[in-house]
């Protein structure tokens, strides 16, 4: 198995066209890493790099640990990346929920050059997120002992400090810059290279912790017994790993085909017959974005509700922000039933069954025992909301699982990502769809692709 798939990484260099796209990903994918560390002028990023590493051993970070995460460590390095492409993947969500709701922005992408626009607005959206998040990023730099609780020290160097307007218009604009071009890089991977641009540089930021998580899980499998390597600890948690692997690329393919029929029509003087085919509904159609959404609202309320019980000296207010702490159980039931919601929320914003009805009925496709039009439309919204059901649960085990190892068995966070998570799910998805684009290409010229038996499924 494992020489078939070197065999097949070897075929991909054989085609020029696949090759030239290849070097040029990986290329690009370097420079994104090279951004990830260039440190912002005027700031030293050691202090902020050491207290991020040493929350992370403690079992905190937040959500900023979770931001770092999402910028390869360009966050906790006040590298020139330190907004890395968050604010680029924000403004499309906006847009697209946006285009669900608002009927200019739905006929928009229904037009012939409409999606190029929406591309744009994305665009024009990004950089005013770019601006507004680089300038409270810099403000939280330039009062660093305010804004990072347990943090003790001064980012700024003396000759920045004594020119502090100087230093917030220079580091915003850096960082929008920095972003900026990290969307530019990754719109270029998407269109000469192989697989998403912006997805690869987010998985890319998030492999880049491989070895301090190789390390971490190094020192703690050594330490677990007292007295050197404990083997059966770390066969357990190889073996954990390999189980949720399994799982997130289960799910991740998993997909109910309903069958269509094609009814026999006549174009012109043509007369098409009929055929069969099916539709596929993604068991996981939301992806990871249920887990984001979730994660970040959830973090807000327990820092604000933690200022404000202590601003206003009330005890419930500072006891609510303790059980919304990660450590606490109701922050893990809050958090599924909000990842239930955002599952069915996506789906409903952007699975239009109607749409798709009345197209099946424009085309003369028809699924078998159910009318066309209002009962089809219905049938795939019980349907899509039955399997939804079964991936939101999904994603929820998925998403709990690196808080429990982190909480119940002392692991630390850094570890923990690669155990489940929004990392895992992004990493899988993302290595999927760049494979299948890769067996596409090979398949075109005659090779094998990575499977023996059929073909990596794409994600609709």
């Amino acid at each position: 198995m494992f020489q078939k798939v070197l065999g097949t990484f070897a075929n991909c260099f054989k085609i020029p066209e696949l090759k030239s796209r290849i070097i040029f990903t990986i290329i690009i994918l370097a420079i994104c890493r090279a951004i990830s560390m260039i440190p912002i002028p005027g700031i030293n990023g050691a202090g902020l790099q050491q207290f991020f590493d040493e929350q992370s051993k403690a079992g905190g970070g937040g959500i900023m640990g979770m931001y770092s995460m999402f910028t390869g460590g360009a966050l906790e390095r006040c590298a020139i990346g330190a907004l890395g492409i968050m604010p680029y993947i924000s403004a499309t969500i906006i847009i697209q929920l946006l285009s669900a709701v608002v009927p200019r922005l739905s006929k928009l992408m229904r037009e012939e050059g409409g999606r190029a626009k929406i591309i744009q607005y994305g665009r024009y959206l990004t950089l005013l997120l770019c601006i507004g998040q680089g300038a409270f990023m810099t403000l939280s730099w330039s009062q660093a002992e305010s804004f990072f609780q347990g943090f003790n020290g001064d980012l700024l160097m003396p000759y920045m400090r004594e020119n502090l307007w100087w230093f917030f218009i220079q580091t915003t604009v850096v960082l929008t810059t920095g972003t900026m071009l990290l969307m530019w890089f990754g719109e270029q991977i998407t269109e000469r290279g192989i697989g998403n641009g912006v997805s690869l540089i987010i998985t890319i930021g998030i492999l880049a912790r491989l070895p301090a998580a190789f390390q971490g899980l190094k020192d703690m499998v050594k330490g677990t017994g007292g007295e050197g390597f404990n083997p059966f600890y770390a066969l357990v948690l190889i073996a954990l790993l390999v189980v949720v692997v399994a799982s997130v690329i289960a799910i991740t393919q998993a997909q109910r085909k309903v069958p269509v029929q094609y009814a026999q029509r006549a174009v012109g003087r043509k007369v098409y017959q009929g055929g069969t085919s099916f539709m596929p509904l993604r068991v996981n159609y939301a992806g990871v974005m249920p887990v984001i959404f979730a994660s970040a609202i959830l973090m807000f309320p327990a820092q604000i509700l933690s200022k404000a019980g202590t601003f206003f000296k009330m005890e419930s207010l500072s006891r609510l922000s303790t059980m919304l702490q990660e450590n606490h159980p109701f922050y893990m039931v809050v958090f599924g039933l909000m990842i239930l919601f955002f599952s069915y929320f996506w789906v409903a914003t952007q699975f239009n069954e109607i749409q798709i009805a009345d197209d099946l009925k424009k085309y003369g496709g028809y699924i078998p025992g159910v009318r066309p039009g209002e009962a089809t439309s219905n049938f795939l919204h019980n349907a899509m909301s039955r399997i939804t059901l079964a991936g939101a649960i999904f994603l929820t085990i998925i998403a709990v699982i690196p808080i429990v190892l982190t909480n119940q068995m002392g692991i630390q966070p850094a570890v923990a990502q690669f155990f489940g998570g929004t990392g895992m799910l992004i990493t899988v998805g993302v290595m999927l769809d760049t494979m299948r684009q890769m067996e596409s290409h090979l398949l075109m010229r005659h090779y094998d692709g990575f499977l023996k038996k059929g073909r990596i499924k794409g994600r609709f």
